[in-house]
């Protein structure tokens, strides 16, 4: 069971301790990568050792915000820190030897309390990029363009561009402070929100006439088959941001985005207030908070539409 700690505690654990190696999520995504650059960047302008444990899946599109801070290799004695990350099972593909050597663990997912040694996990927090900020500020950390950047992106993409329910007068405080720290927010809004490859529409247009609806048009059940992504040449870029499709679609209380990936079918869950994302998910081997969450189940897209159709007629969802 990790030992919770308070945000004074962690940045005085980081203050008092050297040669940190951060660790993503599987599948990266806005917020696990711009926390821990954003992290990294903190810890060695304060004189620390720092870097972030290169991941197969990182992907161009997030490649700037990690120049110069990865590594291939974890020294003899290092720190290991993870963000961003709701259980044990995400870690990334070729690091799962790391599961029981988590020192420190920083992430705003509430439900897996069952690895690493100590940390901070605040359930509340929109995005776990306003976790970091509150930890670099604690630490006196000098916080430059560069980092503010990246704390700016993963608020931002993980909050849907503050679109999402759980966004705070907090969530909003932290991205004007980004702002502040002189973050171009214009130009992450442009490359995460504003910009989209002709592959994605032609995908956006497979899914409108495609998804499916239960429950009277309040859930939508969306799939990508391996198949399409080839054929329209979709990349990880492309697809960043598609589990909310199905909430966008008047109407739909749970979105539902299927994708057949090598481990199974991903699961991606999106709900309106009144739904819990993470309770649905958790009956699948994942987690997540409330209005966001995943798993993977094998067996590929058909096994993974029944499983989450029987979760949520567990959760009370009269399909």
């Amino acid at each position: 069971m990790m030992k919770q700690r308070t945000i004074p505690e962690i940045a005085a654990y980081l203050l008092r301790n050297d040669n940190y190696i951060m660790l993503t999520h599987r599948r990266p995504d806005g917020d696990t990568i711009g926390c821990a650059a954003a992290l990294c960047g903190g810890l060695r302008a304060l004189g620390k050792t720092a870097a972030i444990l290169e991941n197969p899946q990182f992907t161009a599109k997030f490649r700037p915000y990690l120049d110069g801070l990865t590594t291939d290799t974890v020294p003899e004695g290092a720190k290991l820190v993870v963000v961003d990350m709701a259980t044990a099972g995400l870690l990334p593909y070729g690091s799962e030897d790391y599961v029981n050597r988590i020192d420190l663990r920083i992430d705003h997912h509430g439900r897996d309390m069952d690895f690493g040694d100590e940390g901070y996990v605040d359930w509340t927090a929109a995005a776990c990029g306003e976790i970091i900020l509150d930890l670099l500020e604690q630490m006196n950390a000098p916080i430059d363009k560069r980092i503010a950047e990246a704390l700016y992106c993963a608020i931002s993409t993980d909050t849907g561009c503050f679109r999402y329910s759980n966004v705070s007068a907090k969530t909003l405080r932290a991205a004007a402070k980004c702002k502040d720290y002189g973050a171009d927010t214009f130009a992450v809004n442009q490359v995460m929100f504003l910009t989209k490859r002709l592959s994605r529409l032609k995908l956006d247009a497979y899914l409108t006439q495609t998804t499916e609806f239960y429950a009277g048009g309040k859930v939508a059940i969306s799939r990508i088959p391996a198949a399409i992504i080839a054929e329209y040449g979709i990349t990880e870029d492309d697809i960043d941001d598609i589990s909310g499709f199905g909430r966008e679609i008047e109407g739909v209380k749970i979105g539902v985005m299927l994708r057949e990936v090598c481990d199974g079918g991903k699961i991606s869950v999106r709900t309106a207030p009144d739904y819990d994302a993470a309770a649905i998910c958790a009956l699948l081997g994942g987690g997540g908070h409330r209005a966001a969450a995943g798993a993977t189940v094998p067996g590929g897209i058909a096994a993974a539409k029944a499983a989450v159709l029987r979760a949520l007629e567990a959760n009370g969802v009269e399909l």
